[in-house]
């Protein structure tokens, strides 16, 4: 049984005017006085209207949907005493005239002295999965299986329409903020661990980057726990679809280790044609086409069937397909959660927005049958 854990952002907003709220250290402390919460679980972000939590490390996939809704009831709980509300949608669909202030720390003051204006706008939310790995060197060769899907990730989970109080016309706006970051994207192909690590010390060497920290690829091994994490992904609206794509995840990694196990080769894409998917991905979703690794574009319906053929056996052998297939139908049929908060806005305006997002922030635990 491969482990998983999923990190999680989310937005505090004001509930009058559904802009950013700066109270991430008073729903910090009191999510943390709550007896349903840890306080090393709940975690700042950058800017003051953010918070993180991080889940265990899990086997099952109803262990993961446990605790992401322990603690968005936890921090929801913790926000309304706060004067706020917590929103799980990966950009802010409103930005006051004033600045959101950096969370107080030297690593975030030094990132706002790097970004500057960057930093600023950095009010987005991702979701991160960590999937255990037995070294780093079988972690590089995951990495280099995976990031051809990394692209359908991003279009299944694009979760981010608006900013400013306007359309963007994408449906991860998100993806396209955080890209101007000097090291992101799709990681490259690499000859392995001493390739990885090479090129890592040059980027740091460089000081554009101050550490690994700064390695903003859509997926990377992490540098505090044994595992290959997938960053590519918009937070989700409902738990039950964090669920499902923590699933997949897995699933897909498996799936790399038994490929690489068994000798498999490495698929082949281009840099320049993943760089053009994942645009694909977050200009539309899953509402148009996306691109497979030749640049050729295929119905979304398509790709996802595929993407289920791929890591049917790793889903049945950890028990996932039960929870996985039935939403990956529902989100085909439903549309993302950049979909649904346009849905929301079209039937009531601004304020209709807020209230959906937040509603289904807490909302949504799959079926454990």
């Amino acid at each position: 049984m491969i482990t998983v854990g999923v990190e999680e952002e989310y937005l505090l907003l004001d509930p009058a005017t559904g802009e950013p709220a700066a109270r991430s250290e008073q729903v910090r402390r009191a999510a943390g006085f709550d007896d349903v919460a840890e306080e090393s679980e709940v975690q700042p972000e950058l800017l003051q209207a953010q918070v993180e939590i991080a889940t265990p490390v899990c086997q099952e996939l109803t262990e993961v949907a446990g605790h992401l809704l322990r603690l968005r009831h936890a921090l929801s709980s913790a926000a309304e005493r706060s004067g706020c509300r917590l929103a799980a949608t990966a950009s802010a669909p409103v930005v006051g005239d004033g600045q959101v202030p950096v969370t107080s720390g030297r690593r975030y003051g030094r990132l706002y002295d790097q970004g500057g204006r960057m930093a600023e706008e950095l009010l987005i939310n991702g979701m991160h999965v960590h999937v255990g790995m037995p070294d780093r060197e079988t972690g590089v060769a995951v990495l280099n299986r995976l990031r051809v899907w990394l692209p359908t990730l991003l279009a299944m989970s694009a979760n981010s329409p608006f900013w400013e109080g306007r359309d963007t016309s994408f449906a991860s706006w998100r993806t396209l903020v955080f890209s101007r970051w000097p090291v992101g994207g799709v990681p490259p192909r690499f000859d392995g661990l001493t390739d990885y690590e090479e090129s890592i010390d040059a980027l740091v060497a460089s000081s554009v980057i101050s550490d690994t920290g700064q390695l903003y690829w859509h997926a990377r091994l992490s540098e505090h726990y044994p595992t290959v994490e997938v960053r590519c992904m918009d937070v989700q609206l409902r738990v039950d679809d964090a669920v499902m794509l923590a699933g997949v995840v897995r699933a897909l990694a498996a799936t790399a280790l038994r490929d690489h196990k068994d000798g498999r080769p490495v698929p082949k894409a281009r840099p320049e044609l993943l760089q053009a998917a994942m645009w694909q991905a977050a200009r539309h979703g899953l509402s148009s086409t996306l691109l497979d690794v030749n640049g050729l574009p295929h119905p979304a319906g398509d790709v996802l069937y595929r993407l289920v053929e791929h890591i049917t056996p790793a889903l049945e052998e950890h028990g996932d397909m039960r929870h996985v297939e039935p939403l990956i139908h529902r989100l085909l049929r439903e549309g993302t959660g950049a979909d649904q908060q346009r849905q929301a806005l079209a039937q009531g305006g601004m304020t209709a927005l807020t209230d959906f997002i937040t509603q289904e922030t807490i909302l949504g635990a799959p079926d454990p049958s």
